[in-house]
């Protein structure tokens, strides 16, 4: 993972032990739409056992944990793209969205192609 330098913005963010509410699902959204919509991105990963999840009411984001301090993000990249490339432009895909808080992003799995 890539230190982004920048350190978390004291309350930022919405999540909790239990879960993200309100405000914060739509922003695990569209961090999570955002991640899938970059180039060299076939999708989002749980990691090897699942741990990397947002609860939302109802649902279970996977590839993507947001907490107060960091926003971590697991794709499945594609092999059209340099790895490194591919995990950067998430990481200002999604900056903007991150409210200060530190953005990792990690290579779960490669497959081949767009």
């Amino acid at each position: 993972m890539t230190d982004t330098g920048l350190e978390p913005t004291p309350g930022a963010g919405t999540g909790t032990a239990g879960g993200i509410t309100g405000g914060g699902a739509d922003e695990a959204r569209a961090i999570a739409g955002r991640a899938r919509s970059c180039q060299g991105v076939a999708g989002l990963s749980g990691g090897r056992f699942g741990t990397v999840a947002t609860y939302l009411p109802g649902e279970r984001l996977t590839g993507i944990s947001v907490n107060d301090r960091a926003v971590e993000i697991a794709i499945v990249a594609t092999t059209d793209r340099p790895l490194p490339e591919a995990a950067d432009e998430v990481r200002r895909a999604v900056m903007d969205l991150a409210g200060g808080r530190r953005v990792n992003v990690r290579i779960d799995d490669i497959v081949e192609g767009p």
